[in-house]
């Protein structure tokens, strides 16, 4: 794959295509909505607070004043609510590009998401798992659709294996958050080989490291707080640079199904996209079987048919 220097003007011009982003209403998941507006595509706003959307929406199109946008509440954490909220969209829309990006980071204390699935899995994994089988007809109609699901270097901990999925045996903030972002990428690794041989890609990026909603949940208290804040000034990107993975491989025409993508900096915090590693052990087979027939099992769906040649 090309690992040139690159930024968003690289985008191509994206009329007639159609995106959704989940947690688009800020953070990375905004700053790639507007990207992708500007570049002219279509794009769905999808969070779980229809009020935000619709503040966002309207930030987008003073920055934008002829994007094409709709909002979509969804509430990851809900399977039931995920199904409904699909549906239409399945029956009637075409999407080329389904950016996974909404997540959660650093839950105090295990809690459960409303079907009884621990939370940060269960609405980082399992939630973006459900989703994106919901959308496979409207992501079938198009000629190439791309798939792009956003990690984290996180997936990377010895913490994130990913036995005890639903952390039953012991409960840790970090390494739930471990185990939900080495999740996204063995699911990706997995869907990506059972989209081998058709036009349509998945793909795996991790944004390096911003300061956006996500440390809403920390657990290290006022103090934590304080750190990270200062952190954005120093240690820490932008989201606007941070949604450049995303936006590199829902986009970029060498991005290859099944490549991760973050940022070519030091150690990975910022930079232009390239490829990079993947956890040891991502790519196993018989690893990415085991969790999906394991995310089938705890949304109690089966992954509909994918596209062939």
């Amino acid at each position: 794959m090309v690992t040139e220097h690159w930024t968003p003007a690289d985008i191509p011009p994206l009329q007639g295509r159609t995106a959704l982003i989940t947690g688009a209403n800020s953070g990375i998941g905004y700053r790639t909505a507007l990207v992708l507006a500007r570049h002219g595509a279509r794009v769905l706003l999808a969070g779980r607070r229809p009020e935000s959307l619709a503040e966002a929406a309207d930030r987008l199109r003073a920055d934008v004043p002829d994007a094409r946008l709709a909002t979509v509440e969804l509430d990851l954490g809900n399977l039931a609510a995920i199904r409904a909220t699909a549906a239409p969209l399945a029956a009637r829309e075409t999407i080329d590009l389904l950016i996974n990006n909404a997540g959660i980071m650093d839950v105090p204390e295990r809690r459960t998401t409303h079907d009884g699935l621990e939370l940060t899995v269960g609405t980082n994994h399992l939630g973006h798992f459900a989703l994106t089988a919901h959308l496979m007809p409207a992501l079938t109609r198009s000629a190439a659709a791309r798939i792009v699901t956003v990690s984290a270097i996180a997936a990377r901990w010895r913490s994130g294996d990913l036995s005890d999925l639903m952390s039953e045996q012991r409960y840790r903030p970090m390494a739930a958050y471990a185990k939900s972002k080495r999740a996204n990428i063995v699911f990706t690794q997995e869907l990506a080989r059972r989209l081998a041989g058709s036009t349509h890609r998945a793909l795996a990026v991790h944004p390096g490291s911003a300061v956006t909603n996500l440390q809403r949940h920390t657990s290290a208290g006022r103090m934590g707080r304080l750190f990270v804040a200062l952190a954005a000034h120093t240690l820490m990107g932008s989201a606007d640079g941070a949604a450049w993975p995303s936006l590199y491989a829902a986009t970029h025409p060498a991005a290859a199904g099944g490549t991760f993508i973050g940022p070519a900096g030091r150690d990975q915090t910022s930079g232009t996209p390239r490829p990079v590693p993947l956890p040891a052990g991502a790519d196993r087979p018989d690893l990415g079987a085991v969790l999906w027939r394991e995310s089938e099992r705890l949304t109690d769906l089966t992954f509909p048919p994918l596209p062939q040649t």
